[in-house]
């Protein structure tokens, strides 16, 4: 009988507040995995025993009997290939994937099309960009007749505490380029480029956010069918803001490509404690509604950006868990939908009428304007 889960990167920032928070629903039935037994081992000793300790490597070939038992993956790390999803899904694992890696969800995707004898279903874009973002953009495709635009804003927080992959993530960002759609054409553009002003709401205000290469913006405009989707970046800082955008005009972000200076980057990154750890998110859809032209806007802000991540991904694994979903790949927006109040989230699946509470997040606070 398959009850296990699999928490993929278990030990990590994210990933631990995962398996400690799904340990409490399922005791005796959630491993912390990656590619180091001891770290694991560490792990689950100081969380009391809860959560059992494995050594998996995404690398290394998937034996069909270390899933015989396994019910559900968790996936928090980066990955270069689809090997190890497809390994899980075609042993009936159901499979969903933390990371935010656009290229790695497009090869995914093709999986509906390749295969056909796909056992378990596949959750991509869950966390906070992508994932609530997501579902923001579909509360505002909803709301409207027809939707042209959507735009999302994220603000990070430099006194927060990141983990390594997401800085990682970010650094190397910084210097990449990448496709956006507008009026269903592709356009390249640069990373930390376009400043575009984005008002946060409460306290936060107006600020200047850059285009960031967020798998949200390659994902809605095929999801929901909007043909212009644009994904921007700011951190709580303005100077640190303002510095990057001018290291990136004069192009001192090549030197991030030197294995020596992306090092470099990532450590003064990670010990940065500029700011405060508030996040913050703003989704604004621009259509019509009744043949006027519509403006709806969400936002929501809090602390402590990983502790939203690792409760969407609960509120999404335990829904994955207990339910019975149709088999295949899926971005979050294509099977849950989310319920807006102001200090907490609901999220619920598509096809059910009986909601499925999301963890209350301390600090939270979420606010919806309409413009008709």
């Amino acid at each position: 009988m398959k009850t296990d889960i699999i928490v993929v990167g278990g030990y990590g920032h994210v990933g631990g507040k995962i398996c400690n928070q799904l340990a409490i629903h399922y005791p005796g039935k959630v491993y912390a995995a990656g590619r180091s037994l001891a770290k694991a081992e560490q792990f689950c000793r100081s969380g009391g025993g809860m959560v059992k300790p494995l050594r998996i490597s995404v690398e290394e070939p998937l034996e069909k009997q270390q899933l015989e038992r396994v019910k559900l993956v968790v996936m928090c790390l980066d990955q270069m290939d689809t090997a190890f999803a497809e390994a899980c899904l075609l042993a009936g694992a159901d499979y969903v994937d933390v990371s935010a890696n656009g290229a790695f969800f497009a090869v995914m995707e093709q999986l509906n099309k390749s295969m056909n004898d796909l056992n378990g279903t596949a959750v991509l874009s869950v966390g906070l960009a992508p994932g609530l973002t997501n579902l923001l953009a579909l509360k505002a495709v909803l709301s409207m007749d027809e939707v042209q635009r959507i735009d999302v804003g994220i603000m990070l927080g430099l006194g927060d505490a990141h983990g390594k992959a997401a800085i990682e993530w970010t650094v190397d960002s910084l210097s990449r380029s990448f496709h956006i759609t507008e009026s269903d054409r592709t356009r390249r553009v640069s990373s930390f480029t376009e400043g575009i002003k984005t008002d946060f709401g409460a306290d936060l205000g107006v600020r200047t956010a850059y285009r960031f290469p967020f798998s949200d913006q390659e994902t809605l405009p095929h999801t929901l069918g909007v043909p212009t989707v644009s994904a921007c970046l700011c951190f709580d800082s303005r100077i640190v803001t303002s510095t990057i955008a001018l290291f990136k005009g004069i192009g001192i972000d090549r030197l991030l490509r030197l294995k020596t200076m992306r090092r470099l980057a990532i450590q003064v990154l990670g010990g940065l404690r500029v700011g405060s750890a508030r996040y913050a998110v703003k989704v604004t859809g621009y259509g019509s509604k009744a043949g006027v032209a519509a403006k709806m806007e969400y936002g929501l802000q809090g602390t402590e950006e990983a502790e939203i991540t690792a409760q969407t991904a609960i509120a999404v694994a335990m829904a994955v868990y207990s339910a019975n979903l149709p088999k295949g790949i899926y971005h979050i927006e294509q099977l849950f939908e989310l319920d807006v109040y102001e200090t907490q989230l609901m999220l619920r699946l598509k096809e059910d009428e009986s909601k499925l509470s999301y963890s209350t997040i301390s600090n939270i606070e979420c606010w919806t304007r309409t413009n008709n």
